[in-house]
């Protein structure tokens, strides 16, 4: 099983350092990809909201699985941001070309506060939880006001 492992994440790390001309057919492919990237996330890591919010109760398991999806897929949509990629339905402004140091730091803000995230949501202590959704927040919300149309 660790050998699996180790392949899987071997192989997923040749994927990721590929460029995205190599990954996706068409520009539109990555647009697409990173989209239901996104997606993914959204939705685990509402669930986690809503229970940080109170508006469902608080389920310690719950929580940690769907950190868990958010953690996985934290790293994904990055390497769909390359050179031709903002075409099409893409809600990606110019600046994420013009601007990729700043838009690399905030991806990498952003996966570091996820796994804080990760932390908090496996220690079942709902005060934590609250503390690194918050700052999760924070990463997502400062790259859709620079990187995100509206």
């Amino acid at each position: 099983m660790k050998r699996l492992i180790l392949v899987a994440t071997a192989a997923a790390s040749m994927v990721m350092a590929l460029p995205a001309s190599a990954q996706f057919k068409k520009p539109e492919d990555a647009v697409h990809y990173r989209k239901a990237a996104f997606t993914l996330m959204s939705a685990h890591f509402g669930r986690i909201g809503a229970m940080v919010k109170g508006t469902v109760p608080f389920d310690a398991k719950a929580a940690a699985a769907n950190a868990d999806v958010v953690s996985a897929v934290a790293t994904l949509p990055w390497s769909a941001f390359g050179e031709g990629t903002g075409v099409g339905r893409s809600e990606a402004k110019p600046e994420v070309w013009s601007q990729p140091d700043k838009f690399k730091a905030g991806a990498d803000k952003m996966v570091e506060a996820v796994g804080k995230l990760n932390a908090a949501a496996k220690s079942g202590n709902l005060d934590q939880l609250k503390v690194a959704f918050g700052e999760t927040a924070k990463t997502c919300k400062g790259c859709h006001e620079a990187f995100k149309k509206d």
